[in-house]
Parts: C-alpha cells; structure tokens; sequence
C-alpha cells in the first residue's frame, strides 16, 4: 500500500511513543530517538517494521520519538498513524491486527 499523506499518533509522554509516518522510496526508514535505544532499539524497531509489513507498507520514512512504551504501544501506534497515512481512519483493517 501506498502512503498518501503524512501522519502522526501518540504523544511524547512517558511510556508512549510518538509516531510520525510518511511517503518513502526506500523501503522502511527509521529514525528511532529514544532513552532506552541501546537496549530496546532492535525491538521497538523490529515491531514497528512487522506492523508495518502487516498492512502490506514496504515504503515509508518513520520518525518515532519513544519515551518508554511497551511493544503493544508501539504496534497501537505504528497502526494507527498508518492508518491515517493511507486515508483509512474510517476503514479499519480489523484482520491486520
């Protein structure tokens, strides 16, 4: 699926994540900022990149502004801005999730 405009979930509280999606060309890019990177980098990246994949998205630009969330946050997230980005706030994918 192809993103069609930019967009944004969560916030930048503790134990949230912060989310913002838009169009890429090469694959999925992450720019992750986060306290705990060097210990959970890998994962919140890994999560991210599977829900991703889950909705068939294999092109974006992720920057993610991560103050503690919990992997089920981030995939609440990540599902939720993309969601937004493809213009599908109305037409949730229930069997994505």
């Amino acid at each position: 699926m192809e993103i069609n405009k930019t967009a944004l979930a969560g916030t930048v509280e503790s134990s949230d994540i912060q989310i913002t999606l838009s169009r890429g060309s090469n694959g999925i890019q992450i720019d992750l900022v986060s306290d705990v990177k060097k210990q959970f980098g890998p994962q919140i990246i890994k999560t991210i990149t599977d829900t991703l994949s889950s909705l068939n998205i294999d092109q974006a630009n992720v920057k993610t502004v991560d103050k503690g969330a919990l992997d089920c946050v981030i995939k609440a997230r990540t599902y939720t801005a993309a969601q937004r980005a493809l213009g599908k706030e109305d037409k949730i994918d229930w069997e994505a999730l």
